[in-house]
């Protein structure tokens, strides 16, 4: 403290007040007033300008504000370690979804009832430099507003969380364009693998990410050449249902308003139109078959008036999904026309709350959730490194039959 009082004659009173903390900081700046000239090349007039500013600065900065709130600092892992009676890497894994299994039960759980008690929060920061990874994962959806995503989005944040991920959602309003933007940004914030609701039969963004060596799972969609794992709904089989149902109705003039022919669900969906018109010795009429550019509402409208301006007779329609399948509700009410009275119509997906519409609406069901959950599961194989095929899952489909489709009137 004499020390101290020296170095700033005169302010002997202040200096006696200094505890040892302040004095320590005023240490350090001192030594830096004097050797940054040495070290820098600063000439030494540059010491007498500002060794008082410097002084007032850090005696400013050793107070606290009066009335500012005194903050503990951070719990570490070793005082984690230390309330449990563990060494600090046993409390690090016990403290880590992805190696929790490493660590006996009764010792894990002691360890999180510790963390808990003393409000322990890992770092995130520490923990990406430290294992390389960011701990996040992107997740590109085609159309947010689509009532099927968010139980899919559901399942897989729910496995993710459960393995310390969290999800980054992108919503691309099945534009190429934005859809790489947000790829490029999911990159740049070093995601620690992707899952895509928005793949083509042929992306470029799929051979770009294999490249960079990222992994991605496919959700409801399917590569080409099934390169990627991808967990999706058997999409043959459940439109092959949907036109057996029609078929068993009496119908036999069907229509089918297809999805994008570029994705695998509306390509797959029309196969399996195909096939069932075949199976049962009817030809796919090629006027009652409509493409729609994208799963929307509106395209739906669009391809149901387009069936109603040819006058072909149909008597019923089975949609590729959905959104599709409203959009036909809506064609027919403009036309004055009643479902299922003039026609009996089909959706695909059972997206929730499509049994309130009037008609509810005749589908096919699939596992929404469990399609996310799988998805997020082999999404974590994979970063993980495990060996193995490609995994390409299919959930089984279901019929669900509601107002919407009933027998053809003669």
């Amino acid at each position: 403290m004499t020390q101290l009082a020296e170095l700033w004659p005169g302010r002997q009173q202040d200096a006696a007040e200094y505890d040892l903390q302040q004095a320590s900081a005023f240490a350090v700046a001192t030594v830096f007033d004097v050797c940054a000239p040495l070290v820098m090349g600063w000439p030494r007039p540059w010491r007498a300008g500002t060794k008082v500013k410097i002084k007032r600065d850090v005696r400013a900065a050793s107070q606290p504000r009066r009335g500012a709130p005194m903050t503990d600092p951070p719990v570490t892992l070793r005082e984690v370690a230390a309330q449990a009676g563990v060494h600090p890497a046993t409390a690090s894994r016990a403290l880590n979804p992805e190696t929790r299994l490493l660590v006996r039960e009764d010792t894990a759980r002691r360890v999180l009832e510790a963390a808990a008690a003393l409000g322990y929060h890992p770092n995130p920061v520490a923990r990406s430099l430290r294992t390389r990874r960011s701990h996040t994962v992107g997740v590109l959806i085609p159309d947010l507003t689509n009532p099927l995503f968010p139980p899919i989005v559901r399942g897989l944040e729910d496995r993710l969380a459960s393995a310390g991920y969290v999800a980054l959602i992108g919503n691309t309003d099945g534009d190429g364009e934005r859809e790489r933007l947000v790829f490029e940004q999911m990159r740049a914030r070093h995601v620690d693998g992707l899952v895509l609701a928005t793949a083509h039969l042929s992306d470029p963004l799929l051979a770009e990410a294999s490249r960079a060596g990222l992994p991605v799972v496919l959700v409801n969609r399917m590569a080409q050449d099934y390169s990627l794992p991808s967990v999706s709904v058997d999409n043959e089989r459940g439109m092959r249902m949907a036109v057996d149902h029609l078929i068993a109705q009496g119908h036999r003039r069907i229509a089918h308003i297809a999805g994008p022919q570029e994705v695998s669900t509306g390509l797959y969906r029309y196969r399996g139109f195909l096939a069932a018109m075949e199976a049962h010795g009817l030809a796919a009429d090629p006027s009652l078959v409509v493409a729609a550019k994208a799963f929307s509402i509106e395209e739906g409208l669009r391809c149901m008036r387009t069936l109603l301006d040819r006058r072909n007779d149909a008597t019923a329609v089975a949609a590729a999904n959905d959104m599709l399948a409203v959009g036909c509700f809506a064609a027919l009410d403009e036309a004055g026309l009643g479902c299922p009275d003039d026609l009996s119509v089909m959706g695909f997906n059972d997206m929730p709350f499509i049994d309130r519409l009037r008609p509810p609406l005749s589908t096919i069901r699939f596992p929404h959730y469990q399609v996310g959950t799988e998805a997020a599961q082999l999404l974590l194989e994979r970063i993980s490194g495990q060996p193995g095929p490609v995994k390409v899952l299919y959930l089984a489909p279901e019929l669900v039959v509601r107002g919407s489709t009933a027998p053809r009137k003669e």
